[in-house]
């Protein structure tokens, strides 16, 4: 008997809308989980009119499958009513090297996030600062994110670059997915100097790992094709000093930018409560103003999880690029809707083929 799922296609969503009379176009959108859609729904928000919406939603199944192997698994179905959208993981780096990235790479109806996955998003550093406002209510520059996650970023190059040529080569055995969590994770911060001693810390991780990792191969086997990798995803976007958009998006939330967010976040409140306890209110008066400016603060961890401030993220930009390029290409009845945003969508000045 054929499933119910069966029937779901781009023609199949189009025909509903036509059979409903709505005056607008409906598309259907996969995701790969329920936490993925506020993230597309902000990718999408700004192509939407009277004559185009969005429904975003894990995909439709019976046995509330999820994940991108199932979002993937719509790739024949897919088409201008239904898109399905996908966290590249390592694809977008891989290019055409296996069938699920020339499919990632390749498919008009699907789009990927070319950063590892939406949890480096939310970790773009010159965003970062204004989470750290919104938590504590202080405003002080007491943190350099952008020169602190370009110089985390330098260190881990060496190691990202082992670890994502043995995942392509399927040869993990040899390097973990663990065993990569585990040298790149930070899990605390030491403020002084921009985090200086906390980045020499982990550049002795590296180092080791460097060196287990040399003591199991023979000396030279692998680079060329290391040399060649390492050409190929440059050629890609990564640089030393943007790396970490491209590693595993859960190690660098959980164990990178949260931490030292909480940190940062910590010495700030402890500065604004030092500066209400020497001031001139004694008695009540200092309790409440204590108490008033306590409760204004927000948990960083929630404020982390809904940041939209990496829109100009040059990743992103690619991706919203290839959304704005589908709509103008699929919907052009919505091309004069667009075109008076041009602010929200405009061409990226640049090419996908070309580090920025």
């Amino acid at each position: 008997m054929a499933r119910l799922t069966d029937s779901f296609s781009s023609k199949y969503f189009d025909a509903a809308s036509t059979l409903k009379g709505t005056k607008y176009q409906l598309v259907r959108v996969f995701v790969e989980g329920y936490n993925d859609v506020a993230f597309w729904r902000g990718v999408l928000d700004p192509y939407e009119n009277d004559r185009l919406k969005f429904e975003i939603s894990v995909p439709v199944r019976q046995d509330l499958a999820k994940g991108k192997k199932v979002v993937l698994k719509f790739l024949p179905q897919s088409g201008k009513n239904l898109i399905l959208c996908v966290d590249s993981d390592f694809d977008y780096l891989f290019g055409d090297f296996s069938e699920q990235s020339q499919a990632v790479n390749g498919e008009r109806y699907l789009f990927q996030t070319y950063a590892y996955a939406t949890e480096n998003f939310v970790c773009y550093p010159p965003s970062l600062h204004a989470l750290c406002v919104k938590a504590t209510k202080n405003d002080r520059m007491i943190f350099d994110f952008e020169q602190f996650f370009a110089d985390y970023s330098k260190i881990i190059y060496p190691v990202f670059l082992r670890y994502a040529l043995s995942a392509r080569n399927s040869s993990q055995n040899s390097f973990t997915l663990n065993d990569f969590k585990n040298t790149v994770r930070i899990n605390y911060l030491d403020l002084r100097e921009n985090g200086r001693y906390t980045l020499e810390w982990l550049q002795r991780q590296v180092d080791k790992r460097l060196a287990i990792l040399d003591r199991r191969r023979r000396r030279g086997v692998e680079t060329p094709q290391a040399q060649a990798f390492e050409r190929q995803i440059q050629q890609r976007g990564v640089t030393e000093e943007n790396v970490f958009y491209f590693m595993q998006g859960h190690t660098l939330r959980d164990n990178v930018a949260l931490p030292v967010l909480e940190v940062v976040c910590n010495q700030l409140r402890e500065l604004t409560n030092r500066m209400i306890a020497d001031s001139t209110r004694e008695g009540v008066s200092l309790r409440n103003e204590l108490s008033n400016y306590n409760n204004s603060l927000r948990p960083i961890e929630e404020l982390l999880d809904d940041n939209s401030g990496y829109k100009k993220c040059f990743l992103y930009e690619y991706l919203a690029y290839d959304i704005y390029q589908y709509v103008c290409r699929d919907f052009p009845d919505t091309q004069d809707n667009l075109d008076t945003r041009s602010e929200l969508i405009g061409k990226p000045s640049f090419n996908k083929s070309t580090a920025p």
